[in-house]
């Protein structure tokens, strides 16, 4: 299972789903409006994604963040949605006291929050045309809108990042993101800015709370922290409105204050 997903409900009518191979991973979009527009909104989100794609890829030259750390173009001549998503990564950098960073060696870097902003634009996008009921999924990156139902939340499971196959946790609720950032797909990909080295001290980080572009940036932030990171959690991230679950690398979890209101179920 990825990072983080959702549990469907029984009796849950699904109007329209689809999956998207994209940005290396796979997104998903279930819809539960019935308004006649979900297919037509969902050619909508999913040129989107690949154009974000397109845009903000490190790993093509042709892309505009290549060509801004080339020195092929500036900010400024590129799509305004790249100066928006540097501006909220230079926000990310000052709340989490420089452990996200959008710069990786010479290069520009956003792709610690550039996944998750694109997932709550697409949600924002669906919301404005009626369909208010939704889930995104962006490789473990969730946003859901509304209630799948009128007597029940959305329902979310969460991976253990050592034990493939497991489920850490289960969390619920409405109108909420989750993000995870890890190392059970990718490794130790997260660098601490501030000694250049690899994040091993952590083994997952799971933010949940209104909005997975932030969410996104704290779970990034968090594991470049290391053990630091708790205290941060609790004080900054919480006050915000985000609780966290942590498994550090020798598999003890940890939960900031509030989490035990999210929890449904815990693994045994």
């Amino acid at each position: 299972m990825p990072a983080s997903d959702v549990r469907p409900h029984d009796g849950e009518v699904i109007h329209a789903r689809r999956a998207i191979d994209v940005m290396g991973t796979v997104f998903s979009v279930d819809v539960l409006d019935d308004t006649g527009q979900a297919e037509r909104a969902l050619d909508d989100i999913e040129a989107w994604w690949r154009w974000v794609d397109a845009t903000f890829s490190t790993y093509r030259v042709d892309s505009a963040v290549s060509r801004i750390t080339a020195g092929e173009l500036s900010v400024a001549a590129a799509p305004p949605e790249v100066g928006e998503v540097l501006g909220l990564c230079a926000q990310m950098q000052q709340r989490t006291g420089g452990y996200f960073s959008a710069v990786s060696g010479a290069a520009v870097d956003p792709t610690g929050l550039v996944k998750g902003w694109s997932v709550e634009v697409a949600s924002d996008r669906l919301h404005a045309a009626g369909l208010t009921r939704h889930c995104l999924n962006g490789g473990g990156d969730i946003q859901a809108r509304g209630r799948p139902a009128a007597d029940r939340p959305w329902t979310m499971a969460i991976a253990h990042p050592l034990r493939r196959g497991e489920v850490l946790t289960v969390v619920h609720g409405e109108d909420v993101a989750v993000a995870t950032s890890g190392v059970s797909e990718r490794g130790a990909h997260i660098v601490n800015p501030f000694t250049g080295k690899p994040a091993t001290a952590l083994a997952s980080v799971t933010v949940v709370g209104p909005h997975v572009t932030d969410a996104d940036g704290y779970a990034t932030a968090a594991m470049a922290m290391g053990a630091a990171a708790r205290a941060w959690l609790e004080c900054v991230a919480a006050d915000e409105g985000y609780q966290a679950i942590v498994v550090d690398a020798d598999g003890d979890v940890w939960c900031t204050a509030g989490w035990g209101r999210l929890v449904m179920r815990a693994a045994t």
